[in-house]
């Protein structure tokens, strides 16, 4: 291969022959499955029963981080967007935005990841598309996924099912994924490495769900961090929260780098935990079958739903005082998917 066609050129989105060889010999030899390698225009699939369907566009920075990159990213968030509808992650379609000059080792770097990501979660990349734009238009690689999962029957989760009494479970450490993007994307270093948490987590909720039908919401606390979830789902629910501050599980070094930059790791995104709200007495039920999954190990119940401050969520902290957790104005960390 000579030095030129190490890159992505132009005309690698031309339609022709150097499309079709990168379409071919580079993203379905990686992602092959029998869907996809029919190489029609649409994937024909079969379903029974109600549908799940999500869509999302991955323009983190730096494309490479400590614990992933924008490939597993994408699976990773699309996945945990249908798991926490309550349906089971099916299929997925995977497309390309590619800056003139993205080498393309680093894109088959990132199609690997895909596919390893993709078969931890029990997915298939069935359809897609790939656009090559001027060098300078976009920051080398963006990706856009969408997917479709099946609801279980008898399965109704919502942010808007959330009732008094409730407890809050929260399957892991928050702040990890924010940090560790804003800490290599700033040249930062801390004493103990921040690693991304980005991971699949439907095998996780799938588990609960299988021990319980009282799970009423499930949310993954990404853009905005677990105030920001809680506060949707106080507001969809019409509903207050209290949670407990020191409940709440953070890294020490996520801890200490926020201190370091002024943030407050509630408000920083993660990408591989999730939110459930369920009836109290399934609760301990539910963390007990966490701590069974590797992702849910530092699973902890962190507060309850109650009928003061509808709309509000309210933290009481170690010195006993209460503080309002409000909706954060403005992106704290741009970028971080």
């Amino acid at each position: 291969m000579n030095n030129k066609s190490e890159h992505i050129l132009l005309s690698h989105g031309s339609g022709g022959k150097l499309m079709h060889d990168l379409v071919t010999k580079s993203i379905v030899s990686i992602l092959d499955n029998p869907i996809l390698t029919r190489m029609d225009d649409s994937a024909q699939l079969t379903f029974n029963g109600r549908i799940a369907f999500t869509t999302d566009s991955y323009v983190v920075k730096p494309y490479f981080f400590t614990g992933g990159d924008i490939g597993k990213l994408s699976v990773c968030g699309t996945v945990n967007d249908l798991a926490t509808a309550g349906a089971v992650p099916k299929y997925l379609s995977l497309s390309f935005i590619l800056e003139e000059g993205f080498r393309l080792d680093e894109l088959n770097v990132i199609l690997k990841s895909v596919r390893q990501t993709a078969d931890e979660a029990g997915v298939q990349v069935v359809t897609g598309d790939t656009k090559v734009v001027e060098k300078g238009s976009t920051d080398g690689i963006f990706i856009n996924t969408s997917g479709l999962g099946i609801i279980p029957h008898g399965v109704n989760v919502s942010g808007s099912n959330a009732k008094i009494g409730d407890y809050i479970l929260l399957s892991g450490t928050i702040g990890d994924h924010g940090i560790a993007i804003m800490s290599q994307r700033e040249g930062l270093r801390f004493e103990s490495p921040v690693i991304s948490d980005c991971a699949p987590i439907n095998q996780l909720i799938s588990e609960a769900i299988n021990v319980s039908n009282n799970i009423h919401c499930l949310r993954d606390p990404t853009r905005g961090g677990l105030a920001t979830t809680l506060n949707e789902i106080a507001q969809q629910s019409k509903v207050g929260i209290r949670i407990i501050e020191q409940a709440i599980p953070i890294e020490q070094a996520v801890q200490s780098a926020c201190e370091m930059l002024g943030l407050d790791p509630l408000y920083v995104a993660n990408e591989g935990k999730m939110v459930a709200v369920v009836a109290a007495p399934d609760a301990e039920i539910i963390l007990n079958q966490f701590h069974k999954n590797k992702y849910g190990t530092k699973a902890k119940i962190i507060g309850q739903v109650v009928a003061e401050h509808p709309g509000r969520v309210v933290m009481k902290t170690p010195l006993g005082t209460s503080r309002i957790l409000d909706m954060p104005v403005g992106e704290l960390l741009p970028r971080i998917c």
